[in-house]
């Protein structure tokens, strides 16, 4: 029998891929960006997507369901902002606690970035942990790194997770695996090669090593590229040009660095090649971009599933 969940801020679907792979099934997906939920209804047209702002979500038709999950905006708590945490107008944590409030789901799951676990906001986790609390709900945070679930990618993130009470001492973080992912050149060489580029193998040869973290970039900027000056130095290395990404991959005779394709940033992402990104280019790259990679999110959701389960209970005992 397949638990139940409701994403907040679902975006392009990363966290929805692993939470359907860890056996959830999704009663709804709440995105306020038109292109995202495109997306989202492009792939999975039997998800309930609503196009809807987080703070005047009505949760109360999903009470009880077992995970309330999402990725909450990260630049009240990114070191490339102010860090106005509780104070940005973007801080989504009162409305994602309103909602817990609501619903009384089994367990929550929200990912955000590892800058949130900086000393500046433990006075706001502590707040954040407090509130839960008086719902009966038992919290943690942890910082994991993607590229320890198989992602080519070096990707941090801060995950909290927050249980019933009841059900908490059973919640164990996910062991990441032991082996090193595929370099940037190995899982892209096909992609990169698709249009019979003669010095593909070269690249895939310099592409030794994995990813930096993919940025997706905000609305008030340009067009999409691969993040700050350090990031596009990171990726120079790789013999990646950073400054743009392509519409299509290295034509036969292309001399120079390559650009990445939605479709290549997608896969470091470690997104399905099948899944389907909807709007241009700039949209299409920022909800790539802005993903949880579905590895690492199905880590997590399986070990929170794993808590509901009487066969970690007949383990224990």
């Amino acid at each position: 029998m397949k638990l139940s969940s409701l994403e907040m801020c679902a975006g392009a679907g990363g966290q929805a891929i692993g939470l359907e792979r860890a056996g959830f099934a999704h009663e709804g997906l709440i995105e306020m960006d038109k292109h995202a939920c495109e997306t989202l209804k492009l792939n999975r047209p039997n998800w309930q997507v609503y196009q809807e702002d987080l703070e005047t979500f009505d949760g109360r038709p999903f009470k009880g369901i077992d995970l309330l999950a999402g990725g909450l905006p990260c630049p009240p708590f990114s070191v490339a902002g102010k860090q106005l945490g509780k104070k940005d107008e973007r801080n989504l944590f009162p409305a994602a606690i309103r909602l817990v409030d609501e619903i009384r789901p089994r367990a929550l799951m929200i990912e955000n970035v590892r800058g949130i676990l900086g000393a500046v906001f433990e006075d706001y986790r502590c707040h954040i942990a407090s509130q839960l609390k008086k719902l009966g709900y038992v919290s943690a945070w942890q910082l994991v790194n993607a590229s320890d679930f198989g992602v080519s990618q070096s990707r941090t993130r801060a995950v909290f997770v927050a249980i019933k009470k009841e059900k908490a001492d059973r919640f164990d973080w996910p062991a990441g695996r032991k082996r090193k992912p595929l370099t940037v050149g190995g899982r892209l060489y096909d992609l990169m090669s698709e249009k019979k580029w003669r010095g593909a193998k070269a690249w895939r040869d310099r592409a030794s090593d994995i990813a930096p973290a993919i940025v997706g970039g905000s609305k008030k900027h340009g067009g999409p590229d691969l993040g700050p000056t350090r990031a596009k130095k990171a990726w120079a290395e790789l013999g990646v040009n950073g400054h743009l990404v392509a519409e299509e991959p290295p034509e036969r005779d292309f001399v120079g660095m390559p650009v990445l394709t939605v479709r290549m940033v997608a896969r470091l992402q470690a997104f399905p090649d099948n899944w389907q990104i909807a709007g241009g280019r700039t949209q299409a790259y920022r909800q790539v971009g802005n993903a949880f990679p579905p590895p690492v999110a199905q880590a997590v959701a399986e070990e929170i599933a794993c808590c509901f389960s009487t066969r970690r209970l007949a383990n224990a005992s």
